[in-house]
């Protein structure tokens, strides 16, 4: 197999999707990072990039509109500021065909190899530099408490010491990002060798070193989804100069109330008393509930992809995958990302709230992305409050 074409011929390499496209790279590159032609890292050289043939052979027919030349047109928002609600352009995450692409790749792909800094590096969308090398821990490093006031405290230290972020130089901003990583990754594992950050949170929970590839896939796989309520609290910080640091908390501390964190809680919670005796837990949920915690989920209605290359990684031990068979089994439903971030927490044997912790972890990669975008690329925030309370001046 060479690089222009895999086994089976449905993904192709950049030259071959080039000339069929009949565009340039830049060209091909925005096609990915908004969705239109999916993509995934070379199995024989990750630095580089294979192409879904279907997809290029849906545009090159005119259909994707990449026929008759390199201009891509963006189509605006329509009347989204009329209604009230908030008109975003984002590049870096979008979910299509039941999938889940971070700037046009496959998550579920990156998530097998790739590090939490490799994610980062292609959200914030930065293809040669890499800004991570030569970070070194503060002395002054934040201690004490829970991960989750540690790394609150980390982010708002940093918030206030930091610059804001109005009319400063894109490459600047990438960089003040990677240190703030750096410091809340720090914050939550404590300071130590300078390793991959996955392997710093496994040496801060005493997670042998080769279960550590279950904290790196976790974090990737939570990094980002599309727009919730903390990416807009995060853009809408970072487009109002708010340093990165700011931006980023200002998003994590509204991904604490998600539903999707609580979800974490109260599935991770359950699974304790599950495991105990998965079959009647699950049986007796089921029968009070009608559904079973972490089974099924609106948002993936064929499956979460996330949950699934997480578990599918994971070589749980017999109770935790008797909770598993009977929660498929009795729901009718596969696991979603609540189940398989409490599963892993469990199987790695991480404190109480450590599948909240991956959560938490995760999105900030993400998070920090959506402020570079916003502050380096972001159109203004649309927006309208109408005002529905009493007349000026009524008692």
């Amino acid at each position: 197999m060479g690089r222009d074409m895999d086994a089976e011929g449905r993904w192709i390499g950049r030259g071959e999707a080039l000339s069929r496209l009949g565009v340039k790279p830049q060209t091909l590159y925005a096609y990915v990072s908004r969705g239109r032609i999916a993509a995934r890292p070379d199995p024989t050289d990750p630095r580089r990039s294979l192409y879904a043939v279907d997809d290029i052979a849906r545009m090159a027919s005119g259909q994707g509109s990449a026929a008759g030349g390199d201009s891509l047109v963006l189509v605006p928002a329509q009347g989204a500021a009329a209604r009230g609600e908030a008109s975003i352009l984002s590049s870096v995450s979008v979910v299509a065909g039941g999938r889940l692409f971070y700037r046009g790749l496959d998550a579920a792909q990156l998530s097998q190899n790739a590090t939490v800094e490799e994610v980062a590096r292609r959200l914030w969308h930065l293809r040669e530099a890499n800004p991570f090398p030569g970070l070194k821990p503060r002395v002054d490093a934040v201690t004490g408490g829970s991960a989750r006031a540690r790394l609150y405290a980390a982010l708002g230290r940093r918030a206030q010491e930091d610059a804001v972020s109005t009319s400063r130089a894109a490459d600047e901003l990438r960089h003040e990002a990677a240190s703030v990583l750096n410091e809340a990754v720090d914050a939550v594992a404590g300071p130590g060798p300078r390793l991959h950050f996955h392997q710093r949170l496994a040496r801060g929970w005493k997670v042998l070193e080769r279960d550590a590839h279950l904290i790196r896939r976790a974090l990737v796989l939570s990094a980002d989804h599309e727009l919730d309520a903390a990416v807009l609290a995060s853009r809408a910080a970072a487009s109002g100069g708010a340093p990165m640091a700011g931006a980023a908390l200002a998003g994590i501390t509204t991904v604490a109330g998600s539903r999707l964190a609580m979800e974490v809680g109260s599935v991770s919670a359950w699974l304790f008393e599950a495991r105990r005796d998965p079959a009647a837990a699950v049986r007796r949920r089921f029968e009070a509930e009608g559904r079973v915690p972490g089974f099924g989920s609106a948002d993936w209605p064929e499956g979460d992809p996330r949950a699934a290359a997480l578990l599918g990684a994971t070589d749980l031990p017999t109770d935790l995958a008797t909770v598993l068979h009977q929660g498929r089994d009795v729901s009718g439903h596969e696991p979603d990302l609540a189940m398989a971030l409490a599963l892993v927490a469990r199987r790695l044997d991480l404190p109480r709230e450590g599948a909240s912790d991956l959560l938490m972890i995760g999105r900030l990669t993400g998070l920090l992305a959506h402020a570079l975008d916003q502050a380096i690329d972001g159109s203004p925030i649309r927006a309208r409050l109408r005002y529905v309370g009493p007349e000026p001046g009524a008692n």
